[in-house]
């Protein structure tokens, strides 16, 4: 192993494995009790592809990407990003993504895009870097909005078409270019549900990386339309009473968090 990379890791430093699926899904070994630590990299350094080399990121946290062998493996499993929180907390969910993103920025800049030379990491910043041109690409990040919209004390839900069985949420959308984000808000509304909404009011934010979202939250207030589904993206929307929910996200998603600010303002549930 490096030495460099042995040196910099920290006792409580994680080795993200992640398998080439685009969910990203990350290796727990031990019947689902960890996270192998980053003193443990050789060990699993032959079981990577050739996508990646095992490579720092924070806090002495490493990542790889995994090769198909690896699932063989009687004491490994592959298993959601998502499910991280409920397993081990919110900050190695954090941790985990982080990491996702810095494989995603490696594998897919080996070579520069504008003149073909070999990249390396940037010297300073999460970036990758060109020697021969200069050229610095840096993580993707794709804005987001999400919209919690109210009206005489209901919540306007939709059903996306990749959705789990029965799951609704609040509606969402990718920000275009030339757009602020209320005046993205205000379209991806009007877009999936016919509803027109005004006092568009900042929420907060969440790195969303499946793969590579930012999202930004908002509450928003009904002006005009009767929800009509978009029929391409949602193939549902409707208003829902506090008492009357349907299935919704995790906890941990920034539309969750949306959904139980509302709950809180309007009727006290949660």
């Amino acid at each position: 192993m490096n030495s460099e990379i042995s040196e910099s890791a920290g006792a409580d430093a994680m080795f993200f494995i992640f398998d080439t699926t685009p969910e990203g899904r990350v290796l727990v070994t031990a019947s689902r009790a960890t996270i192998p630590s980053a003193a443990e990299a050789e060990e699993f350094r032959d079981y990577l592809t050739a996508c990646g080399p095992v490579s720092k990121c924070d806090g002495g946290d490493m990542w790889g990407a995994a090769g198909p062998i690896l699932a063989q493996r009687e004491d490994c499993v592959f298993v959601s990003r998502r499910e991280l929180p409920g397993m081990f907390g919110h900050n190695l969910f954090k941790r985990s993504c982080t990491a996702y993103q810095m494989m995603n920025l490696t594998v897919k800049n080996k070579f520069c895009g504008a003149c073909g030379a070999p990249m390396r990491d940037h010297a300073a910043d999460r970036a990758r870097f060109c020697p021969e041109c200069g050229n610095t690409v840096y993580p993707v990040l794709a804005a987001a909005v999400i919209v919690a919209v109210e009206k005489d004390g209901m919540l306007l839900l939709g059903r996306n078409v990749n959705f789990p069985p029965d799951r609704y949420s609040v509606l969402a959308g990718f920000v275009e270019p030339g757009e602020t984000l209320e005046e993205a808000a205000r379209r991806e509304v009007y877009e999936e549900s016919r509803v027109v909404i005004k006092n568009v009011r900042y929420f907060g934010n969440q790195p969303w990386p499946f793969p590579n979202s930012m999202m930004f939250g908002f509450n928003a207030d009904w002006e005009s339309g009767e929800p009509t589904p978009d029929e391409h993206e949602i193939t549902d929307v409707r208003w829902f009473e506090p008492t009357s929910l349907p299935n919704l996200p995790p906890p941990i998603s920034i539309s969750r968090k949306l959904i139980n600010g509302w709950l809180e303002r309007v009727a006290g549930h949660i």
